[in-house]
């Protein structure tokens, strides 16, 4: 569980707050307090067990850098690192800076318990965004190149249980909604289709956990816009909606990565007790029954068949 008791931070030009501020673990790319072997452009996790880490993303600076770890566990750490840079006569001639930020939430449902997997996928509308699930949300002159999110499924059913059916929406220079940028679902938004159950790597998109069965359990995709970035000249606000209308409750959590002018808005990382991942859901059959009767009940009195 190191990966998300340790954390990075980073530091630009002696600035105060930090530019980069993420457990390590998910700063490299992978969530879930876990390490896991993948390969993209910029972020990878190499053998033995995905231990090493490798970031490729430029870091420019003016006047001076610094990077720190800090071990907020129990536990006892070995750390090694590289770190390769070039030195200038004249300092970058653009003003922008690497920046990375880490959300977590739980996210809640209006519909509450008791109605059936398809209610909860494809029922109702969702016509302002203001309760996705907000993966990004920065002040200045920029440009967006990416995320990593990680859902961990909470809901018990044998049926509809997809998590990933909720649009992505980026709201760009404080623009109402619907956003220029409003896509289609989930898997669309992180280049995968067909609510996708494979493991898939590449360069700029790729699914690390795809799920258990009946996409259960803990799932990770990434998308980093690297020859596609998204730019904004006041302010950009990253959704994603966590569930068809907002309708799922799931533990979500995301590490976005952008470059920007400063000052930079700066949201302080949850303390370590709510950073430790939940633990894997236990399949006990006399549980599932009991909940499956109350939510049937529910749906009954809703006239909503499964």
């Amino acid at each position: 569980m190191l990966e998300r008791k340790v954390v990075l931070r980073m530091y630009w030009d002696n600035e105060n707050e930090p530019s980069v501020e993420a457990p390590i673990g998910d700063f490299f790319g992978m969530g879930h307090g876990i390490s896991k072997n993948f390969v993209s452009a910029p972020l990878t996790m190499c053998p033995q067990d995905g231990r090493g880490y490798n970031c490729y993303f430029p870091m420019p600076f003016s006047e001076a850098a610094l990077i720190e770890v800090e071990n907020e566990s129990d536990d006892q750490m070995m750390i090694y690192f590289y770190i390769d840079y070039e030195e200038y006569e004249e300092p970058p001639e653009s003003p922008l800076r690497f920046h990375a930020s880490w959300r977590r939430e739980i996210t809640k449902s209006e519909a509450g318990e008791g109605l059936n997997g398809e209610y909860f996928q494809f029922s109702g509308e969702n016509l302002t965004g203001e309760k996705n699930y907000v993966i990004l949300e920065a002040e200045g002159k920029g440009h967006y190149v990416g995320c990593n999110l990680n859902i961990h499924n909470l809901r018990h059913t044998n049926q509809n249980n997809w998590p990933g059916e909720g649009d992505d929406m980026i709201f760009i220079d404080g623009e109402p909604w619907p956003p220029r940028l409003h896509g289609t679902g989930c898997e669309d938004y992180f280049n995968a289709a067909f609510c996708p159950t494979q493991e898939y790597n590449s360069l700029y998109s790729g699914i690390i956990l795809p799920g258990g069965p009946n996409w259960s359990g803990k799932i990770t995709y990434y998308r980093y816009h690297i020859l596609d970035p998204i730019m904004f000249n006041k302010s950009i606000k990253v959704t994603i909606e966590h569930g068809h209308n907002n309708h799922r409750f799931d533990d979500y959590s995301s590490t976005a990565y952008w470059y920007q002018t400063e000052p930079h808005r700066h949201y302080p990382i949850l303390p370590v007790s709510q950073r430790i991942p939940l633990p894997d859901i236990e399949r006990d059959p006399a549980a599932l029954v009991k909940m499956k009767m109350a939510r049937d009940a529910r749906a009954r009195e809703l006239g909503i068949e499964e």
